[in-house]
């Protein structure tokens, strides 16, 4: 078991999934609405875990991968990243149970893993 209090939550996100899909052929006014409807509850929940965020993170762009065999573009389903603290996982967790990034918008789920120290540092 591990005393570490630092947890990294990952937001994914499947471009082709059906909530997506769905999400994409609103009409452009009600996807607006929804939206501003979702980054406001998004702040919300910020600002009610705020003592407990330990980086906010963001919104994550296009990947590239690199490898032995170099650098290419990659298509995944990380959507976004924040860092939290909290006294289990089990309650890492549980900040995001509800989150605004898969009741209000498409996204499909939050994984929360924790941050280890390095072995032997």
């Amino acid at each position: 078991m591990t005393t570490n209090d630092t947890y990294l939550a990952v937001f994914l996100g499947s471009k082709t999934s059906p909530r997506m899909v769905a999400w994409m052929a609103l009409p452009e006014a009600e996807r607006r609405a929804r939206e501003q409807e979702g980054m406001a509850a998004w702040k919300a929940w910020a600002e009610k875990h705020q003592a407990v965020t330990a980086a906010m993170g963001g919104p994550l762009g296009k990947t590239k991968k690199v490898g032995p065999q170099g650098i290419e573009d990659v298509v995944n389903e990380l959507a976004a990243f924040m860092v939290v603290r909290a006294p289990s996982h089990e309650a890492a967790a549980r900040l995001f149970e509800n989150h605004p990034h898969f009741t209000i918008f498409p996204g499909d789920s939050v994984e929360i893993m924790p941050v280890l120290p390095i072995p032997g540092a």
